[in-house]
Protein backbone atom coordinates (compact mmCIF):
# COMPACT_ATOMS: atom_id res chain seq x y z
CA UNK A 1 0.00 0.00 0.00
CA UNK A 2 1.17 3.28 -0.83
CA UNK A 3 2.42 5.98 2.20
CA UNK A 4 0.90 9.05 1.97
CA UNK A 5 3.16 12.04 2.62
CA UNK A 6 2.30 15.39 3.86
CA UNK A 7 3.47 19.19 3.82
CA UNK A 8 4.87 18.84 7.70
CA UNK A 9 6.24 15.51 7.40
CA UNK A 10 8.43 16.53 4.29
CA UNK A 11 9.70 19.68 6.43
CA UNK A 12 10.27 17.43 8.97
CA UNK A 13 12.62 14.97 6.11
CA UNK A 14 14.16 18.19 4.93
CA UNK A 15 15.08 19.77 8.59
CA UNK A 16 16.26 16.02 9.89
CA UNK A 17 18.40 16.03 6.31
CA UNK A 18 16.66 13.07 4.68
CA UNK A 19 16.60 13.37 0.98
CA UNK A 20 13.45 14.27 -0.53
CA UNK A 21 14.25 12.26 -3.44
CA UNK A 22 14.39 9.30 -1.92
CA UNK A 23 10.19 9.64 -1.88
CA UNK A 24 8.99 7.12 -4.38
CA UNK A 25 6.99 7.77 -7.48
CA UNK A 26 4.03 5.95 -6.57
CA UNK A 27 3.51 7.70 -2.93
CA UNK A 28 0.63 9.25 -2.21
CA UNK A 29 0.81 13.45 -1.70
CA UNK A 30 -1.54 15.88 -0.41
CA UNK A 31 -1.41 19.23 -2.54
CA UNK A 32 0.67 21.29 -0.24
CA UNK A 33 3.44 18.12 0.23
CA UNK A 34 3.65 18.10 -3.77
CA UNK A 35 3.55 22.24 -3.26
CA UNK A 36 6.86 21.31 -1.05
CA UNK A 37 8.85 19.03 -3.70
CA UNK A 38 8.32 21.64 -6.42
CA UNK A 39 9.99 24.01 -4.04
CA UNK A 40 13.27 21.94 -3.12
CA UNK A 41 12.75 21.43 -7.07
CA UNK A 42 12.45 17.41 -6.62
CA UNK A 43 10.57 14.75 -8.50
CA UNK A 44 9.55 11.35 -6.79
CA UNK A 45 11.82 8.24 -8.06
CA UNK A 46 11.04 4.97 -8.93
CA UNK A 47 13.06 2.62 -7.64
CA UNK A 48 15.38 0.63 -9.74
CA UNK A 49 15.26 -3.27 -9.80
CA UNK A 50 18.93 -4.68 -9.53
CA UNK A 51 18.78 -5.95 -12.97
CA UNK A 52 18.86 -2.71 -13.96
CA UNK A 53 21.71 -1.65 -12.28
CA UNK A 54 24.97 -0.95 -13.98
CA UNK A 55 27.10 -3.77 -13.84
CA UNK A 56 29.31 -2.19 -11.89
CA UNK A 57 26.97 -2.87 -8.41
CA UNK A 58 23.47 -2.22 -7.56
CA UNK A 59 22.55 1.70 -7.38
CA UNK A 60 19.78 2.93 -5.53
CA UNK A 61 19.76 6.44 -5.62
CA UNK A 62 20.50 9.11 -8.31
CA UNK A 63 22.74 11.72 -6.12
CA UNK A 64 21.31 15.19 -6.65
CA UNK A 65 22.50 18.38 -5.21
CA UNK A 66 20.02 19.84 -3.11
CA UNK A 67 19.13 23.63 -4.52
CA UNK A 68 17.25 25.89 -1.73
CA UNK A 69 17.04 28.97 -3.84
CA UNK A 70 13.78 30.36 -4.26
CA UNK A 71 12.80 31.27 -7.74
CA UNK A 72 9.53 33.29 -8.50
CA UNK A 73 7.79 34.44 -11.46
CA UNK A 74 8.94 38.06 -12.73
CA UNK A 75 6.09 40.42 -12.65
CA UNK A 76 3.70 38.43 -10.91
CA UNK A 77 4.07 40.04 -7.61
CA UNK A 78 0.72 40.33 -5.99
CA UNK A 79 -0.93 43.68 -5.55
CA UNK A 80 -3.64 43.92 -3.78
CA UNK A 81 -4.68 43.19 0.30
CA UNK A 82 -5.76 39.45 -0.37
CA UNK A 83 -3.43 38.63 -3.02
CA UNK A 84 -0.45 39.63 -0.30
CA UNK A 85 -2.10 37.71 2.43
CA UNK A 86 -2.42 34.42 0.43
CA UNK A 87 1.05 34.94 -1.00
CA UNK A 88 2.53 35.35 2.97
CA UNK A 89 0.74 32.59 4.73
CA UNK A 90 1.46 29.70 1.12
CA UNK A 91 3.46 27.22 1.99
CA UNK A 92 6.16 27.84 -0.16
CA UNK A 93 6.69 31.11 1.98
CA UNK A 94 5.87 29.40 5.45
CA UNK A 95 8.95 27.07 4.92
CA UNK A 96 10.66 29.75 4.28
CA UNK A 97 10.06 31.84 7.43
CA UNK A 98 10.70 28.16 8.98
CA UNK A 99 14.05 27.93 7.79
CA UNK A 100 14.93 32.09 8.42
CA UNK A 101 14.41 30.70 12.06
CA UNK A 102 16.55 27.75 11.77
CA UNK A 103 19.36 30.27 10.75
CA UNK A 104 18.73 32.73 13.30
CA UNK A 105 19.14 30.04 15.58
CA UNK A 106 22.33 28.78 14.09
CA UNK A 107 23.82 32.69 14.70
CA UNK A 108 22.70 32.86 17.98
CA UNK A 109 23.89 28.83 19.14
CA UNK A 110 27.31 30.20 17.40
CA UNK A 111 27.70 33.00 19.52
CA UNK A 112 27.52 35.28 15.99
CA UNK A 113 25.12 37.73 17.91
CA UNK A 114 24.16 38.69 21.46
CA UNK A 115 20.45 40.10 22.68
CA UNK A 116 18.44 41.42 20.04
CA UNK A 117 21.77 42.20 17.35
CA UNK A 118 21.64 40.90 14.13
CA UNK A 119 18.82 40.13 10.64
CA UNK A 120 18.37 38.53 7.76
CA UNK A 121 16.18 38.81 4.71
CA UNK A 122 15.52 36.38 1.73
CA UNK A 123 13.91 37.84 -1.25
CA UNK A 124 10.57 36.73 -2.63
CA UNK A 125 9.62 38.89 -5.12
CA UNK A 126 10.46 41.41 -7.55
CA UNK A 127 9.40 44.05 -5.33
CA UNK A 128 9.03 41.94 -2.12
CA UNK A 129 11.61 40.32 0.78
CA UNK A 130 11.22 38.24 4.04
CA UNK A 131 13.01 39.96 6.99
CA UNK A 132 13.25 39.30 10.68
CA UNK A 133 12.19 42.08 12.84
CA UNK A 134 13.44 44.54 15.58
CA UNK A 135 14.15 43.53 18.96
CA UNK A 136 13.88 40.23 19.04
CA UNK A 137 16.88 37.39 19.85
CA UNK A 138 17.40 35.67 16.64
CA UNK A 139 17.77 32.23 18.33
CA UNK A 140 14.07 32.73 19.81
CA UNK A 141 12.12 33.65 16.72
CA UNK A 142 9.12 31.89 15.27
CA UNK A 143 8.15 31.98 11.75
CA UNK A 144 5.03 34.27 12.56
CA UNK A 145 7.70 36.93 13.94
CA UNK A 146 8.55 37.29 10.23
CA UNK A 147 7.78 40.10 8.42
CA UNK A 148 7.66 41.20 4.74
CA UNK A 149 8.86 44.65 3.12
CA UNK A 150 9.05 46.01 -0.56
CA UNK A 151 12.16 47.12 -1.91
CA UNK A 152 12.12 50.95 -0.66
CA UNK A 153 11.83 49.29 2.99
CA UNK A 154 8.05 49.57 3.48
CA UNK A 155 6.57 47.03 5.60
CA UNK A 156 3.72 45.22 3.44
CA UNK A 157 2.91 42.28 5.69
CA UNK A 158 3.98 40.84 9.53
CA UNK A 159 2.30 42.05 13.09
CA UNK A 160 5.90 43.09 14.68
CA UNK A 161 8.21 46.23 13.41
CA UNK A 162 10.83 45.32 10.36
CA UNK A 163 14.49 45.81 11.56
CA UNK A 164 15.42 49.24 11.01
CA UNK A 165 18.94 47.73 9.03
CA UNK A 166 16.72 46.22 6.15
CA UNK A 167 17.74 49.27 3.92
CA UNK A 168 21.09 47.96 4.06
CA UNK A 169 20.27 44.06 3.08
CA UNK A 170 17.93 45.86 0.14
CA UNK A 171 20.63 48.08 -0.98
CA UNK A 172 22.63 44.68 -1.75
CA UNK A 173 19.58 43.39 -3.78
CA UNK A 174 19.12 46.28 -5.78
CA UNK A 175 23.36 46.61 -6.70
CA UNK A 176 23.33 42.55 -6.94
CA UNK A 177 20.21 40.55 -8.43
CA UNK A 178 22.13 37.47 -7.84
CA UNK A 179 21.87 38.47 -3.78
CA UNK A 180 19.07 37.00 -2.94
CA UNK A 181 19.04 36.60 1.15
CA UNK A 182 21.42 38.28 3.10
CA UNK A 183 22.83 37.64 7.14
CA UNK A 184 24.36 40.01 9.23
CA UNK A 185 26.07 39.36 12.36
CA UNK A 186 28.73 40.46 15.27
CA UNK A 187 31.48 37.19 14.86
CA UNK A 188 33.68 38.42 17.58
CA UNK A 189 36.76 37.27 15.22
CA UNK A 190 35.43 39.14 11.99
CA UNK A 191 33.87 42.15 14.42
CA UNK A 192 37.58 42.53 15.80
CA UNK A 193 38.83 42.72 12.18
CA UNK A 194 36.14 45.13 11.35
CA UNK A 195 37.14 47.14 14.66
CA UNK A 196 40.84 47.19 13.66
CA UNK A 197 40.01 48.45 9.97
CA UNK A 198 42.13 45.39 8.78
CA UNK A 199 40.89 43.02 5.75
CA UNK A 200 42.61 38.73 6.08
CA UNK A 201 44.71 38.94 3.02
CA UNK A 202 44.88 36.49 0.30
CA UNK A 203 46.64 33.51 -0.82
CA UNK A 204 46.47 32.10 2.62
CA UNK A 205 43.33 29.15 2.92
CA UNK A 206 42.31 27.83 -0.20
CA UNK A 207 38.37 27.23 0.71
CA UNK A 208 37.64 31.12 2.06
CA UNK A 209 39.14 31.75 -1.91
CA UNK A 210 36.90 29.66 -3.59
CA UNK A 211 33.52 30.64 -1.45
CA UNK A 212 34.20 34.18 -0.09
CA UNK A 213 36.50 35.71 -2.99
CA UNK A 214 37.99 39.08 -1.79
CA UNK A 215 36.43 40.19 1.29
CA UNK A 216 34.94 43.72 1.38
CA UNK A 217 34.88 46.71 4.09
CA UNK A 218 32.70 49.59 4.11
CA UNK A 219 33.79 52.37 6.47
CA UNK A 220 31.83 53.19 9.07
CA UNK A 221 28.30 54.64 9.07
CA UNK A 222 25.59 54.89 11.38
CA UNK A 223 23.51 51.40 11.23
CA UNK A 224 20.05 51.36 9.64
CA UNK A 225 20.73 54.96 7.58
CA UNK A 226 21.34 55.40 4.05
CA UNK A 227 24.82 56.62 4.19
CA UNK A 228 25.18 53.03 5.64
CA UNK A 229 22.96 51.10 3.08
CA UNK A 230 24.48 53.24 0.18
CA UNK A 231 28.09 52.51 1.17
CA UNK A 232 27.67 48.42 1.85
CA UNK A 233 25.42 48.52 -1.15
CA UNK A 234 27.92 49.62 -4.10
CA UNK A 235 30.85 46.66 -2.69
CA UNK A 236 27.89 43.96 -3.64
CA UNK A 237 28.90 43.60 -6.95
CA UNK A 238 32.11 42.59 -6.28
CA UNK A 239 32.15 40.89 -2.33
CA UNK A 240 30.32 38.79 -0.84
CA UNK A 241 31.54 39.35 2.82
CA UNK A 242 31.41 42.72 3.53
CA UNK A 243 33.38 43.82 6.51
CA UNK A 244 31.59 47.13 8.20
CA UNK A 245 34.23 49.58 9.79
CA UNK A 246 33.66 49.24 13.99
CA UNK A 247 29.99 47.40 14.06
CA UNK A 248 29.75 43.64 12.46
CA UNK A 249 29.73 41.72 9.31
CA UNK A 250 27.14 41.34 6.54
CA UNK A 251 26.99 38.11 3.65
CA UNK A 252 25.21 37.70 0.47
CA UNK A 253 23.82 34.34 -1.55
CA UNK A 254 21.92 32.61 -3.03
CA UNK A 255 19.61 31.67 -0.52
CA UNK A 256 19.81 31.67 3.59
CA UNK A 257 21.68 29.23 3.98
CA UNK A 258 24.42 30.06 1.54
CA UNK A 259 24.53 33.26 2.78
CA UNK A 260 24.87 31.93 6.47
CA UNK A 261 27.29 29.47 5.22
CA UNK A 262 29.77 32.38 4.00
CA UNK A 263 29.37 34.10 7.33
CA UNK A 264 31.02 30.87 9.12
CA UNK A 265 33.78 31.07 6.31
CA UNK A 266 34.37 35.00 7.21
CA UNK A 267 34.82 33.96 11.09
CA UNK A 268 36.52 31.25 10.73
CA UNK A 269 39.09 32.58 8.34
CA UNK A 270 39.28 35.99 10.36
CA UNK A 271 39.92 33.51 14.01
CA UNK A 272 43.02 31.55 11.70
CA UNK A 273 44.52 34.69 11.24
CA UNK A 274 44.46 35.72 14.42
CA UNK A 275 46.19 33.02 15.35
CA UNK A 276 48.16 33.09 12.62
CA UNK A 277 49.80 36.39 13.69
CA UNK A 278 50.58 35.16 17.13
CA UNK A 279 52.50 31.86 16.18
CA UNK A 280 54.77 34.06 13.98
CA UNK A 281 52.72 35.32 10.68
CA UNK A 282 51.07 33.99 7.73
CA UNK A 283 52.99 32.17 4.89
CA UNK A 284 51.66 32.87 1.56
CA UNK A 285 50.99 30.72 -1.47
CA UNK A 286 51.99 32.73 -4.93
CA UNK A 287 49.43 34.38 -7.15
CA UNK A 288 49.48 31.40 -9.29
CA UNK A 289 47.71 29.18 -6.96
CA UNK A 290 45.80 31.81 -6.05
CA UNK A 291 44.22 31.88 -10.17
CA UNK A 292 43.48 28.09 -10.06
CA UNK A 293 41.04 28.97 -6.64
CA UNK A 294 39.58 32.39 -8.41
CA UNK A 295 38.56 29.73 -11.83
CA UNK A 296 37.09 27.20 -9.33
CA UNK A 297 34.92 30.05 -7.66
CA UNK A 298 34.05 31.44 -11.11
CA UNK A 299 32.90 28.00 -12.35
CA UNK A 300 30.21 27.68 -8.91
CA UNK A 301 28.80 30.81 -11.04
CA UNK A 302 29.78 32.94 -7.59
CA UNK A 303 31.49 36.82 -8.82
CA UNK A 304 34.87 37.36 -8.92
CA UNK A 305 36.42 40.62 -10.52
CA UNK A 306 40.20 40.38 -9.57
CA UNK A 307 41.19 38.06 -12.72
CA UNK A 308 39.88 40.97 -14.70
CA UNK A 309 41.10 43.66 -12.75
CA UNK A 310 44.10 43.11 -10.99
CA UNK A 311 47.84 42.39 -12.27
CA UNK A 312 48.83 38.93 -10.87
CA UNK A 313 51.54 40.27 -8.42
CA UNK A 314 48.20 42.07 -7.30
CA UNK A 315 46.37 38.98 -6.44
CA UNK A 316 48.13 37.93 -3.16
CA UNK A 317 48.24 41.37 -1.59
CA UNK A 318 50.57 42.17 1.52
CA UNK A 319 49.59 42.51 4.45
CA UNK A 320 49.63 46.44 5.68
CA UNK A 321 47.79 47.02 2.18
CA UNK A 322 44.52 45.40 4.00
CA UNK A 323 43.87 48.04 6.74
CA UNK A 324 41.23 50.17 5.81
CA UNK A 325 40.94 52.55 8.34
CA UNK A 326 40.88 56.58 7.58
CA UNK A 327 42.36 58.91 9.59
CA UNK A 328 38.91 59.63 12.27
CA UNK A 329 37.44 63.04 13.99
CA UNK A 330 38.65 63.57 17.26
CA UNK A 331 36.47 61.89 19.71
CA UNK A 332 36.01 65.17 21.86
CA UNK A 333 34.72 68.72 20.56
CA UNK A 334 37.27 70.76 22.66
CA UNK A 335 40.78 70.45 22.89
CA UNK A 336 42.94 70.66 26.15
CA UNK A 337 45.87 72.65 26.31
CA UNK A 338 49.08 71.50 26.76
CA UNK A 339 50.22 72.10 29.80
CA UNK A 340 53.36 74.77 29.80
CA UNK A 341 51.99 76.64 27.13
CA UNK A 342 53.11 75.25 23.52
CA UNK A 343 56.18 74.57 23.89
CA UNK A 344 56.19 70.34 22.77
CA UNK A 345 59.84 69.36 21.63
CA UNK A 346 58.90 67.92 18.62
CA UNK A 347 62.16 66.00 17.98
CA UNK A 348 61.71 64.49 20.66
CA UNK A 349 58.49 63.01 20.17
CA UNK A 350 59.80 62.13 16.81
CA UNK A 351 62.26 60.16 18.22
CA UNK A 352 60.19 58.09 20.56
CA UNK A 353 57.82 57.31 18.36
CA UNK A 354 60.56 55.87 15.87
CA UNK A 355 61.78 54.25 18.96
CA UNK A 356 58.72 52.72 19.54
CA UNK A 357 57.98 51.57 15.72
CA UNK A 358 61.45 50.17 15.56
CA UNK A 359 60.31 47.88 18.32
CA UNK A 360 57.28 46.81 16.82
CA UNK A 361 59.33 45.78 13.08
Amino acid sequence: MSKLYTAKELERMVKDGVCLSTIPANAKLTPMARDVLRQHKVSPVAAKSAAAAPSGGVKIHTPVLPDAEYNWAPGADPKSAAELEKFFYSPEIQALKERICHIGERIWNKGYVDGNGGNITVRVGDNLVLCTPTLISKGFMAPDDICMVDLDGNQVAGTRPRTSEVNTHLAIMKHEPKAKSCVHAHPVYATAFAVAGVTPPSCLIPEPEVFLGEIGFASYQTPGSPENATEVGRLAKKHQSILMQNHGVICWGKDVEDAYWKMENTDAFCQTVSVTMQIGGPKQYGPDKLKELIQIRKSLGMPDHRLDELKECELCDAAESTVNTKPQPSTCGCQLPVAGGSDVDEALVQKITDMIMEKIK
